[in-house]
């Protein structure tokens, strides 16, 4: 897959997609419905299958002060639609300069001049353009003119109702990660860096891997039942394990963090690039009267986590 940040700056062979639009945070089945319907057009065409989105998310944009949203980073929300085979991914910036662009400007500038898109999809709720006055209908007219044709797609309707991002943070606030994933098609991962800590995991029989949630909608905090992929370094490869996600009470911690403790493993994984999917909520977090208490704990928490685990 192929990765633009300027839709002013893309060359000749990267033009002519078939391209999906949208946020696409969290890549979930109602985003998937979307992206397979650009790709089906694209394939009718001979047209490679593009995504259009945009960085920052425009709400952070509109309201930066607002609490963290997202549901992945940029850098996961690439992964994962790499893997749905997607070719070109067209990464645009959104600053006052986007935002200020009528929804004329924005087909004629971006979709047509710098994207040279040949087919666009979007979901029917799909609104562009400074104030949000653009709709599906009105995109559709411009492809007329423009010489890109538009396809608008149906919202996906859930067992729960409608498949969105908000549905699924709402899930995740709940502690219900297995709901969220009947959603997003595939587990709810959280993906980083891993941190140099404070080693009390280490000192408690314990090591973890602690991540920063920065930037990111926090979960439920507490302990989950949890796979985790190594992405690189000498470790690279798939693990099971346990993660608390939260601010460490039992040790008066204030910035939530995940960190997880990988079954039957030992090594270094500093620095290594890991994605961590939550797969079951266990239990909240707590403050133990004792470290004793507070290890008896874990080893009940590891050992319920392994069964879940180890069952799927």
């Amino acid at each position: 897959m192929r990765i633009f940040h300027d839709y002013r700056a893309v060359p000749a062979n990267a033009k002519g997609a078939s391209a999906a639009i949208g946020n696409f945070d969290g890549v979930h089945l109602g985003h998937r419905a979307v992206i397979d319907l650009a790709r089906s057009k694209g394939e009718a065409i001979g047209a490679p299958l593009g995504i259009l989105t945009f960085e920052p998310h425009p709400r952070e944009f509109f309201a930066p002060d607002a609490p963290p949203f997202r549901l992945m980073s940029p850098a996961a929300r690439a992964s994962r639609l790499a893997k749905l085979d997607v070719d070109l991914l067209y990464q645009a910036p959104f600053n006052a300069a986007m935002a200020a662009l009528s929804p004329r400007e924005f087909a004629q500038t971006v979709l047509k001049d710098g994207l040279g898109l040949a087919h666009v999809v979007v979901g029917r709720d799909f609104r562009f353009g400074k104030g949000r006055a653009g709709d599906a209908g009105m995109l559709t007219e411009f492809g007329a003119e423009m010489c890109f044709a538009v396809t608008a797609a149906d919202l996906l309707e859930g067992q729960s109702g409608e498949v969105s991002s908000t549905a699924i943070r709402r899930a995740l606030s709940d502690g219900l990660p297995q709901e969220a994933a009947a959603m997003l098609g595939h587990w709810h991962r959280i993906e980083g860096t891993v941190m140099g800590g404070e080693q009390r995991g280490r000192e408690l029989g314990y090591p973890t891997a602690n991540m920063s949630i920065a930037g990111l909608h926090p979960p439920r905090f507490g302990v989950y039942a949890v796979r985790v992929d190594v992405l690189n370094g000498t470790h690279a490869g798939e693990y099971i394990g346990a993660a608390s996600l939260g601010v460490r009470p039992m040790f008066d911690g204030e910035m939530p963090n995940l960190e997880t403790f990988l079954f039957d493993f030992s090594g270094d994984l500093y620095g290594a690039d890991m994605s961590v999917a939550l797969v079951d909520y266990l239990r909240p977090e707590a403050k133990f009267d004792s470290l004793e208490a507070f290890i008896a704990q874990m080893d009940a928490d590891c050992a319920q986590a392994r069964r879940i685990l180890e069952a799927l």
